[in-house]
């Protein structure tokens, strides 16, 4: 097979590749006419709208001069006098309508396919193909007449109403559209471009396009070397050796995907190259991966927001098809040579629900795709024409099962066969009147006599006249497919004929090559067949597993010499089995290659077949541990992307977490049933004599201290268990301590530290209960863990991590993140909340921080934090002081992220993806971080944008203009004063916030404070009692609720302390309101019954003057007042925000509360 005969611009559909004139006979006859021109003379100008227009309206008539000839049609004869460089086809309906000429790189060009050779095809691909970006994706567009289009050649047509179909279309129409406005903006530049012309007489050189004629080619003059002309396509000229020789130039992310670890065994691998290179592809999370084996390197095909669900290539594997499925899922496809995306649609699934299966035709001028839905839809697509919307639909019936695999016959690309496990589909597409036909007969335990079993996958048979479908009970169903005359009334249908017992293994991959019928089976066999389904070979002896995907060599099989060893076949006669090499994927997720000519097998890639969930990096060398659900440990060293060593344990035993001590010479392994191994790093093998089975959980925490003396664990079961080295015999022997169940809820982090008076290792553990809790281990004995200290860290937020922030400042910090969104810096020795902080404004909190490692003295001035939250990995620059610019973000794994893990010299970030199978190397670069934070302006500039309208919005200027309370107790007398200080006290930070609506509780306000007061305390031993206008608006925009109050969040709290009504909302009872109100809450957070009293008094507007503390409101006496009455009797969430707190609610889903 040529590359020419799969190329989607190159080749007439079906393999029809003559026109007859009968059929089209307008056509015909003005191909006929076209004059055969000297090389000078084929060069039309082309002429822009504006030119067209400025000659209707007499403004100036353009002549045809230095070698451009205006495209002219001849009224009397008919005939059509088109040049090479831009052929338009016209419409005979009575009236000629001429269509404008595109721009300089839109140039048209009618081009004969008949008789196209490799070489012919070639050329005119590398020619007449032009790119265009749409929505940041790459669209061919061949570059024949407007109304030809680009792979619509007429020899495809069956009917003077199919061409009338193709002229008519709606993606005809749009490119047309596209061609006109490229038009109107190219004018200036072809103005610009006549100002250069030769003079009179002088031939311009155009540039080169291949006319090809019945075999007989013309070519005219290179073009010359204009700005528009030498902008040329990358994916028509490149060829299949660009890919890796590309330099990827300097990196300007400061994150970069370098490289990916595993691969989705779910899904095929494909065989991309065979000739000097060995090339696969083949899909990992929500990237395709095209490896080469021989150069050890990845080119990765990024775009998709989901984890790809189905993948296929054209037949020369030029062009590569992925989907994903889940919200805003896309269908991409890329030119394999560059790297590209050609072509991108984005609303393949309006309802988000993805695609399942996937189908390309042999030349790729077709896709064909069945949805991930419960009713699912099958598509085609004229991808090749641009096309937004697929050519025809079909909806199936749920009772047709889930349809899984989809295959084009390779020889009509009007015919194509799916199959579920309970049925096979056979579809019929008719083009010209926009319908797919099918048929789908239902199998039972009558239709043979036999069991049948569940399918896995259909083809064509080689005689294109029945339809193979394989099942797991090692039959093979044989349909006849009748393709009734268009002239009869009856549709084409299939009919189950025959079902044949083929082997006793369950089939799971069926395929075709050269003269043969392929089968992989559950027990790792791979026969071939011949077409009376006579076995002639197999392949029994490696001992694979479960066969998941074959894919041969695109490269014939090399003829059989007296230096080749080709096995024999099964036949009597005892023949050379010739065969491709080929590709072979495996249930266990292992890739093997196969070299026919020496029946060798290789491995290609060995990767874990089940969630990956455990990450460590070495603390000195270039090492990556990666622990597996399925219990494999392997260690690569990820500079030169090579894998070094694994171990599998026993069945059972799924790897749940790892973490090297600081030495590196152990590896502490946490398992999902709760044993902890401790191991050699550099051999895997056991480093104790037996594991540790204290856990009925999964471990999901292991931590070693500074001295390598102790390490913890902590498990699903909210209990920390501590071990140490003791001396036995003069060696030193890890024993178990003691554990405890210190939380009530899932334990978030587990770290050791050290105390500064003693350099004694400290243990602290952070639960989702709110609570940190520091262990005495000086103090703790065998099966007895004691508790040093617990504290609080957050009210009605959760933490979620927890790391030592680096020593930037004389004070020690514990960093702690929460939901909320914030950071905040806690005393390491007192516990006392420092500073709370805005994380990144992600809509989702961090799952995971760590400390970007440095080696050099000059690097500890700027220090750097590394997070993953719930699908993405960052990094944010030190100290956090809230500044967005200062944080970048980027998507690593969409359905979650499982964990991370940093190179000892912080070059490099790991991040797991848990259920996607992969790892992914990520590059830093903090340069470009850095240049990012100052472009986003220095001192409050970046705080600004922050705030409604920035620093010249209301919101600021309201806050600067503000006056503020001097509160003093008992008197509560007040002054009115500049806003230029804040004082700190009760009626100062608090007073303000509460005017901005924005009510904080006790512990909130005394965290401002703390944060206030203490802020120079380390290094000037004073307490600070004001705060300037700047400094209040970053505590400001710190403390605030960083997406403010939603009126989702406030219904979340009525479903929980509400009942159901009648009306089957949520609601509060009013005595019940005032009772939660008055008793329920935090310590100390209830309130009084006279801050209840003048509180409702104001916002009922029973108080008119405000507060009663204020002195026009002292006189009025909380029992004068019966506010109690004007509260109705059920509360439900929207009462109590629109007629008590009086606030509007904004329209739409999650509604905010303003």
């Amino acid at each position: 097979m040529s590359d020419a005969e799969g190329n989607p611009l190159e080749e007439a559909e079906d393999g029809e590749t003559e026109m007859k004139e009968e059929e089209h006979p307008d056509y015909s006859e003005e191909e006929e006419n076209v004059p055969q021109k000297s090389g000078d003379d084929l060069l039309p100008r082309r002429e822009t709208q504006e030119e067209k227009e400025a000659e209707e309206e007499g403004e100036g008539n353009l002549e045809e001069e230095e070698g451009e000839g205006n495209l002219k049609e001849e009224e009397g004869g008919g005939s059509l006098k088109e040049e090479e460089g831009e052929g338009s086809l016209k419409e005979e309906e009575g009236s000629q309508e001429e269509i404008p000429g595109a721009s300089q790189q839109i140039t048209m060009a009618m081009v004969s396919l008949e008789g196209l050779s490799s070489t012919d095809s070639e050329s005119l691909m590398s020619e007449n193909s032009l790119v265009s970006s749409n929505r940041h994706s790459f669209k061919i567009i061949g570059r024949e007449s407007e109304h030809s289009l680009p792979t619509e050649s007429l020899s495809t047509l069956s009917s003077p109403s199919d061409y009338e179909l193709a002229l008519t279309s709606s993606e005809e129409k749009l490119i047309i559209s596209l061609q006109k406005k490229m038009a109107r903006l190219s004018s200036g530049e072809l103005a610009q471009e006549k100002v250069s012309e030769p003079v009179k007489g002088e031939k311009r050189r155009e540039k080169k396009v291949s006319y090809v004629d019945k075999g007989k080619e013309e070519e005219l003059q290179p073009v010359a070397h204009t700005p528009a002309a030498d902008k040329e396509s990358l994916v028509s000229t490149s060829s299949k050796d660009v890919l890796f020789q590309k330099d990827d130039g300097a990196k300007v992310y400061p994150l970069t995907m370098t490289w990916k670890f595993g691969w989705n065994s779910s899904l095929p691998v494909y065989y991309i190259r065979d000739e000097e290179q060995r090339v696969l592809l083949y899909a990992n999370a929500h990237t395709a991966v095209i490896y080469n084996a021989h150069k050890n390197t990845q080119h990765h095909l990024r775009g998709h927001p989901n984890v790809i669900s189905c993948m296929c290539v054209s037949e020369d594997r030029r062009w590569i098809a992925t989907a994903d499925k889940g919200p805003n899922c896309l269908l991409m496809i890329w030119d394999s040579f560059t790297g590209i995306p050609v072509h991108t649609i984005f609303d393949s699934c309006p309802d988000g629900e993805g695609i399942r299966a996937i189908a390309m035709t042999r030349d790729a001028k077709y896709l064909a795709t069945i949805s991930d839905a419960e009713i699912q839809k099958v598509c085609i697509w004229r991808w090749t024409l641009a096309a937004e919307t697929p050519a025809c639909t079909l909806d199936l019936p749920k009772e047709y099962g889930f349809q899984n695999y989809l295959i084009f016959n390779p020889t009509n690309n009007k015919e194509l066969v799916s199959n579920s496990k309970v049925r096979a589909i056979y579809y019929l597409w008719y083009e010209e009147r926009g319908i797919l036909i099918h048929s789908a007969p239902l199998l039972t335990e009558k239709t043979f006599n036999k069991h049948v079993g569940k399918f896995s996958q259909s083809i064509f048979h080689l005689n294109l006249t029945q339809v193979l479908s394989a099942t797991l009970e090692g039959k093979l169903v044989v349909w006849d497919v009748y393709r009734p005359p268009l002239s009869t009334s009856t549709l084409p249908y299939i009919k189950p004929c025959k079902l044949v017992h083929l082997q006793k293994e369950g089939i799971t991959v069926l395929t075709t090559v050269d003269s043969y019928i392929v089968t992989g089976d559950v027990k790792g066999n791979i026969k071939f067949y011949d077409r009376t389904l006579s076995i002639m070979n197999w392949f029994s002896n490696f001992k694979l597993s479960s066969i998941r995907t074959l894919s041969f060599s695109k490269t014939p099989a090399t003829p059989p010499t007296e230096k080749s060893n080709y096995p024999s076949d099964c036949t009597l006669k005892g023949d050379i089995f010739v065969i491709r090499n080929f590709i072979i994927g495996t249930s266990d997720a292992i890739v093997y290659h196969l070299k026919a000519d020496e029946t060798k097998l290789e491995k290609l890639l060995i990767e874990p077949k089940e969630a990956i969930c455990a990450i460590s990096c070495h603390p000195y060398q270039p090492l990556i541990t990666i622990g597996s659900s399925c219990g494999m440990i392997k260690v690569w060293d990820y500079k030169k992307k090579k894998y070094l060593f694994s171990r599998v344990f026993e069945k059972g035993l799924g790897i749940q977490s790892l973490t090297y001590n600081p030495e590196g010479d152990l590896l502490g392994a946490g398992f999902t049933e709760g044993t902890v191994y401790i191991l050699d790093a550099m051999s895997l093998e056991n480093g104790i004599p037996e594991p540790f089975n204290y856990s009925r959980t999964s471990v999901t925490h292991i931590s070693f201290s500074h001295n390598s003396q102790y390490m913890a664990t902590a498990d699903a079961n909210f209990t920390v268990a501590v071990y140490m080295v003791k001396v036995r015999h003069s060696e030193r022997v890890w024993e178990y301590l003691a554990r405890l169940r210190s939380h009530r809820q899932s334990i978030r982090s587990l770290l050791f530290g050290v105390h500064l008076d003693s350099n004694e290792p400290r243990l602290l553990s952070l639960g989702r209960d709110r609570l940190l809790i520091e262990y005495n281990l000086l103090g703790s004995y065998k099966n007895h863990l004691e508790v040093l200290d617990i504290h609080q860290t957050d009210q009605g937020n959760y933490p979620t991590c927890m790391i030592w922030y680096p020593p930037l400042t004389k004070e020690l910090f514990l960093l702690i993140s929460n939901s909320g969104y914030k950071v905040k810096l806690f005393n390491s020795t007192t516990k006392m909340c420092r500073k709370t902080l805005l994380g990144p404004s992600l809509r989702v909190s961090h799952e995971q921080v760590q400390v970007l490692p440095v080696k050099t003295a000059m690097e500890l001035e700027r220090r750097y934090l590394v997070f993953i939250n719930r699908d993405k990995v960052g990094l944010q620059i030190l100290p956090i002081d809230g500044n967005p610019h200062k944080t970048c973000a980027i998507v690593c794994h969409p359905n979650g992220v499982a964990g991370m893990a940093l190179s000892h010299d912080g070059h490099y970030v790991f991040t797991a993806g848990g259920q996607d199978l992969s790892v992914v190397q990520w590059e830093v670069n903090l340069s470009a971080l850095e240049a990012a934070v100052s472009l986003g302006g220095e001192d409050l500039i970046p705080f600004y944008g922050l705030v409604s309208g920035g620093r010249e919005g209301k919101f600021y200027r309201v806050l600067n203009g503000y006056s503020y309370f001097k509160s003093h107790t008992h008197t509560h007398t007040y002054y009115l004063e500049t806003f230029k200080n804040i004082h700190v006290g009760q009626g100062g930070v608090p007073a303000v916030f509460e005017a901005r609506a924005l009510m904080s509780s006790r512990e909130k306000i005394d965290d401002m404070f703390n944060e206030i007061k203490f802020s120079e305390y380390v290094d000037t031993g004073e307490v600070i009692d004001k705060i300037s206008l700047p400094d209040f608006l970053k505590v400001y925009l710190n403390h605030r609720p960083p997406f403010g109050y939603t009126m989702s969040s406030i219904q979340k709290n009525f479903d929980i302390l509400g009942y159901t009504n009648s009306e089957g909302k949520k609601a509060i009872r009013r005595e019940d309101f005032l009772r939660l109100l008055l008793t329920k809450g935090c310590p100390g957070e209830h309130m009084t019954e006279e801050e209840l009293s003048d509180c409702f008094a104001t916002l009922l507007g029973l108080n008119p003057e405000g507060w009663k503390s204020e002195p026009a409101a002292s006189s009025l006496k909380g029992p004068e007042v019966r506010w109690e009455e004007e509260l109705p009797e059920e509360i439900t969430a929207e009462i109590f925000v629109t007629d008590i707190l009086g606030l509007t609610i904004s329209p739409g889903f999650g509604q905010d509360a303003e």
